[in-house]
């Protein structure tokens, strides 16, 4: 039987390298879709948790975990075993180095895992995000070691990822998925693999264009967070309003897409992928001027995010020196970070610092400002994180545009917008935590409160219960420590 033939009747045995947040759900589509499916990984944690039935990752629940091992998962860490697949897909990541240009150890190191253990009638597939000619230039070379004849008896083919956390809307079944391959029967059995998962395939005519497509996409939300983080600071100084010029913009039905402002950029890839393309256009002479320009606004903006904090306390008459914020969010430790070193201060005792899967979660007291909470914004803030906790990250241009559009919302209604399963899971785990973070907030003050809620976090790792518990005890611990009584936020146009 063919490679096409065994794709096509779902007979084919599909290789996942690299368990991420990319390769996990991928896996899960190939195993629903009817393939066995063999995941490999370097991580003997990741490892252990899959081929015991549970998920790794908060957004996916461990029965979808368990339901796939049911069919014949299995994970791996010997690369030996590539030979048993018939089609490998790589989901390995592609930062940058310390200088800014393309990192591509990680496969560069797969490549040398599996070439040993290639065979004829294979198919590999390259997701990661690339500049332009990485598949023809890196994985090529390496078929071709091998003595294959690439078209003939191996096929190579270059398929960008399009995954987006926790998004409920769009999933990889539903999402139209970029193919194509070195040569024509490449890109016919890329069509085959891909075609068997998702529900549209859109063909591109090399592996150069789908590199530089999956660029682009990015480019597009880096170039255009860094125009609406510029327009902010001029709104911001003119007294405007950025978020409601923004929403009445987007009321245009066409030619608009609406991009709210940051701290900065976040994540695996809107602050990297751009960069790529940068590297590449350098080996033609050629400069990306927007690129760079909105990398240089982009990286600006946790220093104007940093002056508006200071210019709101001298507004409290306070003293930078020994006030505190209350910091919450995920995904933001880059910019937390960021301003230690700027104000060259320590963390505080009340800092609690928990890893959680891929993002890091930072909770409580730093030594930098202290922003007041009335218990009216307390509750808002609640509401709004118990929605944006359905979508994994919470970045502060999310929680500000969700506290404007939620802030007048009963917080049953918001609840029920979440997750029931998660939420469930929260409220049956979460009794222990509760107990002892309260204990701890009435009885240890300050340096016992932290200690326990570390130990929490530490029990909890591995799902969200501890965000949804500790969450409101971090933030009524926080008023606790006010010395002074609360006021309401500032309007829009005054937060930083």
């Amino acid at each position: 039987m063919t490679l096409l033939e065994r794709l096509n009747y779902r007979r084919a045995v599909v290789g996942i390298i690299g368990l991420g947040y990319v390769g996990i759900p991928l896996a899960l589509r190939f195993s629903a879709a009817g393939f066995r499916v063999l995941g490999f990984d370097i991580e003997p944690d990741r490892i252990g948790a899959l081929n015991s039935g549970r998920s790794p990752i908060g957004h996916i629940p461990s029965q979808a975990i368990a339901d796939m091992v049911g069919t014949g998962f299995e994970a791996t860490d010997d690369y030996a075993r590539a030979g048993e697949a018939d089609a490998l897909v790589i989901c390995v990541p592609t930062p940058l180095s310390r200088h800014r240009e393309p990192d591509l150890s990680f496969l560069v190191s797969t490549m040398d895992s599996v070439a040993p253990h290639l065979r004829a009638g294979q198919v590999i597939s390259l997701e990661s995000t690339t500049y332009p000619g990485t598949t023809a230039e890196v994985l090529l070379p390496y078929v071709v070691k091998c003595g294959f004849s690439v078209g003939e008896d191996f096929h190579l083919v270059y398929s960008p990822e399009r995954e987006d956390p926790g998004n409920a809307r769009f999933n990889i079944q539903s999402i139209p998925k970029i193919v194509a391959g070195i040569t024509p029967a490449c890109r016919a059995v890329g069509e085959a693999l891909y075609g068997a998962a998702v529900e549209k395939i859109v063909t591109v005519s090399s592996t150069q264009a789908a590199e530089l497509t999956k660029l682009l996409e990015n480019i597009h939300r880096a170039v255009n967070i860094g125009l609406v983080n510029e327009v902010k600071t001029i709104a911001d100084r003119m007294g405007i309003d950025i978020y409601e010029v923004i929403d009445a913009a987007a009321t245009k039905p066409f030619g608009f897409t609406p991009y709210y402002p940051g701290p900065g950029l976040g994540g695996h890839c809107i602050p990297v992928d751009p960069f790529y393309l940068t590297w590449k256009a350098r080996e033609y002479e050629l400069n990306t001027h927007f690129i760079e320009l909105a990398g240089v606004i982009n990286r600006n903006m946790p220093n104007w995010v940093v002056d508006k904090i200071t210019a709101a306390l001298n507004d409290r008459r306070k003293s930078l020196k020994g006030s505190r914020i209350l910091a919450l969010g995920i995904a933001m430790a880059l910019m937390l970070l960021y301003i230690w070193f700027r104000f060259q201060l320590q963390f505080g005792l009340g800092a609690v610092v928990a890893v959680f899967h891929d993002v890091i979660l930072t909770l409580g007291l730093l030594s930098v400002t202290q922003i007041e909470f009335s218990m009216t914004s307390i509750a808002a803030l609640l509401t709004v994180i118990g929605y944006s906790m359905n979508e994994k990250v919470i970045t502060f241009d999310r929680l500000r545009e969700n506290l404007r559009k939620y802030k007048t919302t009963p917080l049953r209604d918001v609840i029920n917008r979440s997750e029931n399963e998660r939420l469930s899971r929260t409220l049956i785990t979460g009794t222990t935590a509760i107990l002892a973070l309260a204990g701890a907030f009435f009885l240890g003050g300050p340096v016992l409160f932290p200690l326990v809620s570390t130990m929490v976090f530490g029990i909890f790792i591995g799902t969200y219960s501890s965000v949804y518990v500790a969450l409101p005890i971090i933030l009524l611990w926080g008023v606790r420590r006010h010395d002074e009584p609360a006021e309401p936020l500032r309007p829009a146009t005054q937060r930083p």
